[in-house]
This record gives structure tokens, sequence and C-alpha cells, in this order.
């Protein structure tokens, strides 16, 4: 079945007015672009409505923009199997604004959104156990924050002492690391393992390990 998204894009717009704000063909796939607030409604008519029948909720991901001053995407991937196309719903939100949670109408997002909470702090109004998913009880930040250091910000280890784990900020052993990137064709000019006995062979003395008398 081929789906026409223009006329799709255009029953959507019509049947969602003030709830969508644009539409998109890309890849294949429509991307329709909606006020958080009403997410709610939106899925539910992508779900419900003849034309749509997207009953299922493959992913709900989020992404960072740090640069806008409304940060976030949550980004909501749904496929309709009688229709046999997907859509994606963004809808854009800042640190401190909350988005209604859709668990009434895909149970399943309980753990997408639980998720995304963990990974990008995005709030999900009226889930009922928004608790860090991926990440410890203890973990301070969200790593999927363009911001978010790349050694964290709390590191846990073992304690002798105390008999037990324990927090303490990052501690870098050493401000950087010194890699050999030298290509593979020049040659090494020391002796890789391995090789200690063509360094004895005859000729070595000579600085060439290979090289023959």
């Amino acid at each position: 079945m081929t789906v026409d998204f223009a006329t799709l894009a255009d029953r959507i717009v019509s049947s969602l007015q003030g709830a969508v704000t644009g539409t998109k063909v890309a890849y294949g796939e429509l991307s329709v672009q909606a006020e958080a607030a009403e997410i709610v409604r939106v899925i539910t008519f992508l779900r419900d409505d003849p034309a749509c029948e997207f009953k299922v909720l493959v992913d709900l991901c989020g992404n960072d923009w740090p640069q806008r001053q409304r940060r976030f995407d949550v980004v909501y991937h749904l496929l309709s199997l009688t229709k046999n196309c997907r859509i994606r719903v963004k809808v854009q939100v800042d640190e401190v604004t909350s988005v209604p949670t859709i668990t009434g109408v895909h149970p399943s997002a309980q753990w997408f959104e639980r998720e995304a909470h963990d990974m990008y702090g995005m709030v999900f109004e009226g889930n009922p156990d928004l608790r860090r998913l991926l990440t410890d009880y203890g973990f301070q930040g969200h790593p999927l924050r363009k911001d978010f250091p790349v050694t964290g910000f709390v590191e846990l280890r073992y304690d002798d002492d105390l008999k037990r784990v324990v927090y303490q900020p990052v501690q870098l052993v050493q401000e950087y690391r010194d890699f050999d990137f030298m290509s593979p064709w020049e040659g090494a000019p020391h002796i890789l393992p391995g090789d200690e006995k063509a360094a004895m062979a005859p000729g070595a003395a000579s600085g060439d390990p290979g090289k023959k008398p």
C-alpha cells in the first residue's frame, strides 16, 4: 500500500488545528511538528483516525540543541501496520517545561519517558513512575545533554576502609594521553614485542634488525 503523504499531512493539519504547527516529508517518512501541551490529543488522533491508524509506538527519544531557547526535541516514532508506513512527531520544550505523558494512549511509553527523563532531564507530567532508568539513583546530571562533561561529575569506587562503594568527584590521573599515530608503513624505530630474536641476528648492531650481513 502506497500512502499519499501530502494528503495525509493535509488531513492531520486540518483535523488538529492549533495542535500541529507544521509537516515535512523526508526519507520516506512524514514528520509532524506539534505543540507540547497538545501531544496527547495529537497522538490519540494518529492512533484512532481511520486514515492514520498509527497504533504502534516504536520509540520515544530526545535531541538536544543547546543554542535554541527551547533546547529539547521530544520525538515520537509511530507505526501503522494497516497502512504500512511510519510517522514522526516532534515537540519542543525547554529545561523547565513539562510534557504531558502519553502513557494513557500508549502504555509502552512508560519506560521510553523514563529513559528520556534520565538521559536529558525532560519531565513528563502525569507519568506515574518517573525514576531514573539507565543510570544509578545517585547519578548527577543527564548524560545525553550536549553540555554534559565527557568524564561526568562523579565516579564510584570500592573503599577498603569503609567496606562499601563510595561516590567522589571525578579525578583525572593524567591531563591527556600521548598517542602514537605513526603510519604502519614507516616502520617502528623501536623493537616491537616478538622481534627480540631478530634484534640479536647478525647486522642488528647497525641499528637495522632485519639487515643481512
